[in-house]
């Protein structure tokens, strides 16, 4: 294939680089900062963007928060590029503090009581609920039955929570991340006009130069 990498990497280096990944975490940060200053648009339309991305990471939907930002920028009219690089907002290194925060605001809001060590087991009840959710569709095509026992206390203890909880801190932190992002974007867009404007004005100076040389050398012969 075209694109299949040449040197294949071992699974451990595939997880080491999804924790770390190559350059370190800092680089990351400004190679997603780079690429949202020079989105086209205005800064308030990139920032709503990136209101969604950073929203879309207090949500449960993982896997899906490419789709979640698409669709939230669509409905805040934001840029779509900017929802999708203002989701690395979570990441390895924020992801377990984000869940934390959501479940535990998820748990006050429901008035239901949160473990404060229940985080530890988040990833035991992910799978719990995806390999039930396995078992039961190979339910539908066979005589065994179905057991739903560990997607529902996924849903009441997680998931549910989960999407409550995240609403209210999602909307915090967007809304931190765009009153930062815009003074940023603007004024990084008005020194690149005003590259821009500076680069025409030499190259115009430049051209009407050469027209005048033209015009001597062409008085000299005549």
């Amino acid at each position: 294939m075209v694109f299949k990498r040449r040197d294949r990497r071992p699974i451990y280096q595939i997880v080491f680089d999804f924790f770390w990944p190559k350059g370190g975490w800092a680089r990351a940060f400004y190679y997603v900062r780079h690429r949202l200053r020079r989105l086209p648009g205005t800064p308030e339309f990139i920032a709503r963007g990136v209101w969604a991305g950073v929203f879309t990471t207090f949500t449960p939907f993982y896997g899906m928060h490419f789709v979640v930002a698409a669709i939230i920028s669509r409905i805040v009219n934001g840029n779509l590029l900017a929802a999708l690089l203002g989701t690395f907002f979570g990441n390895p290194l924020t992801y377990l503090p984000i869940g934390v925060i959501s479940l535990k605001t998820g748990h006050f809001l429901l008035g239901t009581e949160f473990d404060e060590g229940s985080h530890q087991s988040l990833v035991g009840k992910f799978a719990s609920a995806g390999l039930d959710l396995w078992r039961n569709i190979g339910a539908l095509f066979t005589d065994r039955d179905a057991d739903w026992a560990g997607l529902y206390l996924f849903w009441n203890e997680v998931f549910f929570p989960y999407l409550v909880g995240g609403i209210l801190p999602g909307i915090v932190a967007g809304t931190v991340a765009y009153y930062l992002s815009v003074p940023v974007i603007r004024a990084y867009q008005k020194r690149r006009t005003a590259k821009i404007q500076k680069k025409m004005a030499a190259l115009r100076e430049r051209a009407r130069e050469q027209a005048v040389l033209r015009a001597q050398e062409d008085g000299g012969q005549g």
